[in-house]
């Protein structure tokens, strides 16, 4: 059970600030505004966030001692995105990463900070030396290969600032199904006291599924050297396609490829490059990313893992195989290893808390729609065309719940294992692409809560807000922020905000609760709209949106009753639908239009349940029904948020 923490003051400015998405004033540089070429525009980014930088604001939540470093400007057709990574009195401060956007005109819009305290003093001489932190982190891991590499760093992610050691290590891990495993492991080690503080595996897995399926007769880029073709993409020279007992690239002097047998390894690297060349034309036709890593380039993809199991390790792909031999190099199973790689491409590196498996469910369905291969119809499931046991897709987006993962979010979310908590974010993502209803042929979608039906803006369109969202990521990723990151990225999309309405939508179809760093998109609609009384006028209805903060003041919703010439009744009923991750942080009242306060609900440290749906009847026959009546309600513990969906007061 969560901890409870009373406020019982205000958050100072500074810790308010560091919500994951604050928008800024930043200052426009003296160049002309709206330039055509592409290198201005990145230079303009860049001068204007080391202008913003520069003035160090509160947002960053900097201490003495610090440096800002800038990276490379990652540009899109509407916004730049400008990462920063921070060190601390010489050191690298992991968790202090930090993206500022500007627009192309160079005016800063928003930062993007994963740094939720400040460092403060920290000494930088270690106790433990990095020879002796080593065992510690090599005891994480089942069997070690090797030490990759042990370095200094400021751990600055959870709890207290510490110094660490930072080991990775190659090896394998028992995973979460009992089987041993691949792992190339992160390990924060204290430098004081040697407890382990983090790991990170820098593999991502996604279990094969399948009967040994091919893409069937495709065309493949190759490359001609000497006489030999071989495996390698022309353009795109560091993606080629080899064999994983040898590292060596398929190659021959016919340029055919396979032989149509799924436990053959070049028909393995068939799959795998196509689906790969897909990906990499998407990427470039939808979203203008030259290339999967940071710089344009890629890993080569390596068929043979004697293991039920692909993944990506930050250094390469491996495709193993199904029970009957054959190679799990499927279009959404490249895809999805790929998108894995992009997303540690990206600013913040890979996502987190729960979010990285949907993040690759994403890429891997937008890879497999754009191929359009006959052989590999376009749909929302993972994997179906590969079958590890008999169960078929190991997901199913538009239903989480058909593989026996959950559709809705809640405050369990984040700390389940990985691919049982990508259920929420595939779900979402089906919802904007493509909505309850789809015309389109595919399934139709259930909403977790509220009511009426959800239009979808069609998967390129969805990817596009998904794929700009990332470009804000930083490493305190998770469900909360990519619901505040989307908006922002939705609402840079299309100035008419309907983008904005619908991927706000579907995130309230699948109860990620509204966050404080949430953008507004147009007019915003007023908290106490009138409502029309039906015949009879003693009852109403809100259904607009109040974000409740988290830890924060009191937030109302308003229904003004008239032509209701009476008292209220002795038995009215308050309805009331409230989407929150741990609704026993909510303290719920009925105000009357003379003010008098009715208690419906009180705060709890032990309720942990999500959400508030309840219908309360309070004797309220000491009251004139005709007036403004009034939810209030507020969060009275830390950690968890969310919102009055609606309520309905029939007196």
């Amino acid at each position: 059970m969560k901890s409870r923490t009373p406020v019982v003051i205000a958050l100072t400015a500074a810790t308010a600030a560091a919500s994951a998405m604050v928008a800024v004033s930043g200052p426009a540089t003296a160049q002309a505004p709206n330039p055509t070429d592409p290198a201005a525009v990145a230079a303009l980014a860049r001068d204007s966030a080391a202008a913003l930088i520069a003035d160090r604001p509160a947002v960053l939540l900097a201490s003495a001692d610090e440096v800002f470093v800038q990276r490379q400007v990652i540009s899109t057709d509407k916004l730049q995105y400008v990462p920063y990574e921070r060190t601390y009195k010489g050191l690298p401060v992991v968790g202090g990463d930090f993206v500022v956007v500007t627009d192309r005109a160079g005016q800063t819009q928003f930062t993007s900070v994963a740094q939720d305290r400040p460092i403060g003093q920290l000494a930088v001489t270690p106790k433990l030396s990095a020879a002796d932190s080593v065992p510690f982190a090599k005891a994480e891991l089942k069997t070690v290969k090797n030490v990759e590499s042990t370095r200094l760093v400021v751990l600055n992610t959870t709890g207290t600032p510490a110094l660490a050691w930072e080991s990775v290590v190659n090896g394998t891990r028992i995973d979460d199904h009992g089987d041993e495993s691949p792992s190339r492991l992160t390990v924060d080690v204290d430098a004081a006291t040697s407890k382990v503080l983090r790991t990170k595996d820098n593999i991502t897995h996604v279990s094969g599924t399948g009967t040994g399926w091919t893409v069937g007769p495709v065309s493949l880029d190759t490359t001609l050297s000497g006489g030999t073709y071989s495996l390698k993409d022309p353009s795109l020279t560091s993606l080629t396609c080899q064999d994983s007992a040898t590292n060596t690239t398929f190659s021959g002097t016919d340029n055919v490829w396979g032989n149509g047998t799924g436990s053959n390894k070049e028909t393995g690297c068939v799959d795998a490059f196509y689906a790969a060349q897909k990906q990499k034309a998407m990427l470039s036709n939808w979203l203008g990313r030259t290339g999967f890593t940071s710089n344009g380039g890629a890993w080569p993809i390596r068929v043979g893992l004697n293991q039920t199991n692909a993944y990506y390790d930050g250094t390469q792909i491996q495709i193993g195989k199904n029970s009957a031999g054959r190679w799990i190099s499927s279009l959404d199973v490249v895809g999805h290893e790929i998108g894995h790689g992009i997303d540690d491409n990206t600013p913040g590196g890979i996502s987190g808390n729960g979010t990285q498996e949907f993040v690759g469910d994403v890429f891997g369905a937008a890879t497999e729609a754009f191929a359009a291969n006959p052989n590999d119809p376009f749909d929302y499931q993972v994997g179906e065309e590969v079958d590890l046991v008999g169960n078929g897709p190991i997901r199913y987006m538009y239903n989480p719940s058909l593989a026996g993962d959950d559709n809705c979010y809640s405050s369990s979310t984040p700390s389940q294992e990985v691919h049982a908590a990508a259920g929420p974010g595939n779900h979402w993502f089906y919802l904007l692409a493509e909505g309850t209803n789809p015309a389109n042929g595919q399934p139709a979608s259930t909403r977790c809560s509220g009511s009426g039906a959800l239009t979808g803006v069609g998967i390129q369109t969805a990817t596009k807000i998904m794929y700009n969202a990332m470009l804000m990521k930083t490493s305190s990723s998770s469900y909360l922020k990519y619901r505040t990151w989307t908006l922002t990225s939705a609402k840079a999309l299309d100035s008419t905000c309907g983008l904005f309405n619908k991927t706000k939508a579907a995130w309230d179809a699948v109860n990620v609760p509204a966050q404080t760093a949430d953008p507004t998109c147009g007019t915003t609609t007023p908290t106490t709209p009138p409502t029309t009384p039906p015949a009879g006028g003693c009852t109403g209805t809100n259904a607009a949106d109040v974000s409740i903060p988290d830890a924060g003041s009191a937030v109302h919703s308003n229904i003004t009753i008239g032509g209701c010439a009476r008292n209220a009744s002795a038995t009215s009923k308050v309805a009331v639908n409230i989407v929150h991750t741990y609704r026993g942080d909510v303290k719920v009242d009925l105000v009357a239009p003379d003010g008098t306060t009715y208690a419906l609900k009180a705060a709890s440290t032990s309720d942990s349940a999500d959400n508030v749906s309840t219908t309360y009847t309070v004797n309220l026959s000491g009251e004139a029904a005709n007036g403004t009546w009034r939810i209030r309600a507020q969060d009275v513990y830390s950690s968890d948020s969310g919102y009055i969906n609606t309520w309905t007061l029939t007196l």
